[in-house]
Parts: C-alpha cells; structure tokens; sequence
C-alpha cells in the first residue's frame, strides 16, 4: 500500500508492505487522519522524545533513524479482522480508535513507533477493544477530530473549570481551538482567547471564545481583573476574618471554622481564572505564574521539547496550581464522539485544509507558519497534488 513515511526527519511518499490484522485487531481503511502538533515535533525531535519516553518505561517510541508511518488522528472504515476479535461490527462500518495497539504482548503508540505504523496510509491497524462505531450522520471530517478534541477534554476535566469560572487559554493552535471549544461545550460562560496570530484570534472567535486578545496590543488578564485586585481581596478578606475571629471569642462553644467554611461556600474568598497554556515553548509557564492573578489554576497542555524553568517562590506566594495534561482516558475519548454526533460542539472551524498523500510534507511545511492553518486532514484518496491547503 502507499504510505508517507518519515525517516531522518524527512517524509517520504513509499510502497510498504499491507497491514495483516493480528490478535485482537481490526484492519481499517483510512478515510481521513489528521496531522497533529505532536506529529510536527516528533518529526525534528524524535530522539530527545524517546529518550524521555525511554525513561519513562517505553523503549519503542519513533527515532530518527526509525522508519515510521505517522498519523494517531483517524478515522476509517472495516476492512477486516484478525483472530481472537468478535467481529463487532460489518465490513465497511465507519469508526475511530485510540492510537494504541497491542502487538507482541505489547502495547504501542500508534503512528509514533516503528511497532504501530499510523493513518498517513491508505490503511491502518487498531485495537478492537478501543475501537467505536462513528453515528452515520457524523461527518468523517468531524469524525477525525475525535482524538484531538478528546485531548482538549481531558485537558478542561483536568482543570475542573467550573461554568461561572473564567477561562483564559494562552495559545490558539489546534489544541487550544480545541480547548475553546470544549469549554465552551461544558458550560463555561467566560472564556478568553489570546494569540498573536490575527487568523487563529478569528477561529477562536468561531470556537465560541467570548473575548479575544493580541498579546502584542493587550494583556488576556485584564478582561476580568488584575492580579493586585485579588491581593487587595485577600487582604481585606484576612482582616475582616481577623474582626470576626476577635468577636468569636466571646460567643462560647461557637468553632470559629465555621465563619471562615461559610466565607467559602458564599464565594467570599477570592478565586483566580484557569489558564491553559497551549503554547508549550521554553519560558511560557514562568510568563503565565508571573502575570496570572492570584489563586489561578495552570493547566499546562502544550508540549515543551526543551528543559524550561520558572520560580516557585512567585508560585508559592501567589498559591498558583499547576497541573499537567496528557492524552485522554477510553471515557473522554468516546464522550468526545458522542458530543461531536449530538453537534454539542462544531469542530469545523477546525479543519483549514486537506491533502492527499503526496501532499503532506508540504502541509508540514506549511503548518509551520501559525497564521496558515489549524487542522490539516489527510485524505488517502486523492492522488497527486490533489487537496485544499
């Protein structure tokens, strides 16, 4: 079959054997898969990943001396089963899968390892127990934006944003699009966009972001409050415990935690935004700990590559949580799916473009300018330089 394969940092268009579907999985034909962020940087920084990866318990992740078909965001029809499946569902049924499959006695990352060869292909093989049927009346290019919609949840559920929170997400790439999105669809009134990019602030518009701000001309915190308002909050807060506590101690057998449970229940105490950061660039966690507001929750989704650094006494002192997003869980990715199908959330505003196989190292090249695209879908079917980009 045609496959794009990624060898040394180069994508190359080859003949690779067919897929043969081996225990437990099922032969997909690969109707669209999406090219990620993660993919652009595996692609240059494959060996420091897996050296990461490696440390971390998995020895098989892509190295640039590998050659490896990429592609974790797809979405394709049955072609067939291997032994040990229960042929769940007919030839030709459209579905979606999580990027991982059992091979060997193990599992791998699909599209990121030489073991799991991805949807840059015209088919794929996945995992039949973490494979779902996609409702007919689901688009199939709505339909490969499962997976990272799915992380762009797992990322929200992370920073358990409530709806009369306010939510402040720091980059609108693909993964922060998504986040928009997807708080939106869970409720949140108040979300706040900012990018540099003129074309990303008018698709996080079109993701529902209820304020949009160039970091060049504004500052995303000052939509809602400054960081010495809260202080001034917590100061005015503590003396008017300090008063109360005074008083207490003459009302006998009265604990005097219950004022301050109650200051809590009644939203006395101050409370800070949740910020995604959705960058993942040396220095963007030192920069939002310093600039957020008291009390504010991080939650960091962008992935740095290089060693970064920030202070903690700033953190400390500002009582700053920070939180660390990865990947989805089999709940969030099919809940995901079922919020696509029900139109709870439009991913289109996503999808900027669409190419054949010939045509992804250029879609490479170009999803390296920011003001270009979001999301780039791969269509297997077209041949040549066919596509829209």
């Amino acid at each position: 079959m045609r496959a794009v394969t990624c060898h040394q940092g180069q994508l190359r268009v080859e003949q690779v054997p067919d897929p043969v579907p081996g225990e437990g999985q099922v032969l997909l034909d690969v109707e669209r898969c999406g090219i990620c962020g993660s993919d652009l940087h595996a692609r240059t920084h494959s060996d420091e990943t897996a050296d990461g990866a490696a440390e971390l318990g998995y020895d098989d992740f892509m190295r640039s001396s590998h050659t490896v078909v990429m592609g974790h965001e797809f979405v394709g029809t049955v072609a067939g089963y291997g032994p040990g499946t229960r042929r769940r569902w007919p030839v030709g049924t459209r579905v979606v899968s999580l990027p991982v499959l059992r091979a060997g006695g193990q599992v791998h990352l699909t599209g990121l390892s030489e073991k799991a060869p991805g949807g840059y292909a015209e088919q794929v093989l996945v995992t039949e127990s973490m494979t779902m049927p996609v409702p007919d009346d689901v688009p199939v290019e709505a339909a490969a934006l499962t997976e990272p919609m799915a992380v762009a949840w797992h990322a929200v559920r992370k920073g358990r944003v409530g709806a009369r929170d306010t939510a402040v997400v720091i980059g609108c790439g693909p993964i922060g699009l998504a986040v928009v999105a997807m708080l939106k669809a869970s409720g949140v009134r108040h979300v706040v966009a900012s990018d540099y990019s003129a074309g990303r602030r008018a698709l996080a518009e079109r993701c529902g972001a209820d304020v949009v701000v160039d970091p060049a001309a504004g500052s995303p915190w000052s939509s809602f409050a400054e960081s010495s308002r809260y202080l001034t909050e917590a100061v005015a807060l503590a003396e008017v415990g300090v008063d109360a506590m005074d008083k207490l101690r003459a009302v006998p057998g009265l604990p005097w935690w219950h004022v301050l449970r109650a200051a809590e229940k009644a939203g006395a105490t101050p409370r800070g935004p949740v910020v995604f950061e959705c960058v993942g660039v040396p220095g963007m966690i030192e920069q939002i700990v310093t600039a957020a507001p008291l009390l504010s929750r991080i939650v960091v989704v962008g992935v740095c590559m290089g060693t970064d650094s920030f202070r903690p006494s700033i953190a400390i002192n500002k009582e700053i949580e920070l939180r660390f997003a990865f990947a989805y869980d089999p709940s969030e990715f099919h809940q995901t799916l079922q919020w696509i199908a029900k139109g709870k959330v439009d991913v289109a505003p996503l999808v900027t473009g669409t190419v054949g196989l010939d045509g992804v190292a250029g879609a490479f090249a170009d999803l390296a300018d920011p003001g270009k695209h979001a999301k780039v879908l791969v269509d297997p079917s077209l041949t040549g330089a066919a596509g829209q980009l």
